[in-house]
């Protein structure tokens, strides 16, 4: 996978942080009724999805503080968007391990618990286009406004019954708002990055200190997931507008 662009909430995993391997899929529930004569009845229901488990190592100058970051994520219990190849999941980080060689060079495993497939939709092709842009750019909008962004304006574009029939007006101008949409989330996502007191929690100066540092690290770190999954559902839709037939 070392080519393959893996995140995980705003964590872009690279060189060797990139697992050689990442599992996917699970099972299917079943209620299973056996009949006199060996007759079988079964019922299906629903997805139950694995866990995704992968490990790397986190290396170079800022290996401790993105395996930090991550510790703290998985301390939030953040909801999380990750993504890989045609893979996207919204996911909680289960579980965070990591050792500690040199600040250097941190080997790492992480478990994840799926909470939603949200790429199925996109391969079953069971959601109309219109649907599907509309209830991602309803998403987005939503976890941006709890995050102090607001891109509401999609809504009433997109809502236009001619916002996803391409080469018409409103296509046009869908694809305009789509894009300011995206560039309004990477610039918010860039300030609560900066705005991460990574500094104030791997050297408090008190103890009191330290406690306030990590409380607003967990505070951060929860309006980046949430500006990253808005950015991750507009992108969404911007792809589901771009494939859109006349």
């Amino acid at each position: 996978m070392s080519s393959t662009n893996l995140t995980l909430g705003p964590v872009t995993f690279y060189d060797f942080e990139v697992p050689c391997e990442i599992n996917f899929g699970g099972k299917q529930r079943l209620a299973m009724h056996r009949l006199p004569g060996g007759v079988r009845v079964i019922d299906a229901l629903g997805r139950d999805d694995a866990d995704i488990v992968f490990s790397g190592i986190f290396c170079g100058n800022d290996a401790t503080l993105r395996a930090r970051l991550l510790d703290e994520m998985r301390a939030s219990g953040a909801l999380l968007p990750m993504t890989w190849d045609v893979f996207f999941y919204t996911v909680v980080i289960a579980q965070f391990q990591a050792n500690y060689s040199t600040k250097n060079w941190i080997p790492y495993r992480i478990v994840c618990t799926v909470l939603r497939d949200e790429a199925s939709a996109l391969i079953q092709g069971a959601v109309s286009l219109g649907t599907s842009v509309l209830s991602d750019v309803g998403a987005a909008i939503n976890l941006a406004l709890s995050s102090g962004v607001d891109i509401s304006s999609l809504q009433s574009t997109i809502s236009d019954t001619s916002a996803t029939v391409r080469d018409t007006a409103a296509y046009n101008i869908a694809q305009s708002v789509i894009a300011a949409a995206q560039s309004s989330l990477t610039s918010a996502i860039s300030a609560a990055g900066t705005a991460l007191p990574i500094d104030a929690i791997t050297s408090p100066g008190t103890a009191n200190s330290g406690v306030a540092s990590l409380t607003s690290a967990v505070g951060a770190s929860q309006q980046l997931s949430q500006l990253t999954i808005a950015q991750s559902y507009v992108g969404r839709a911007a792809t589901n507008l771009a494939n859109a037939s006349t």
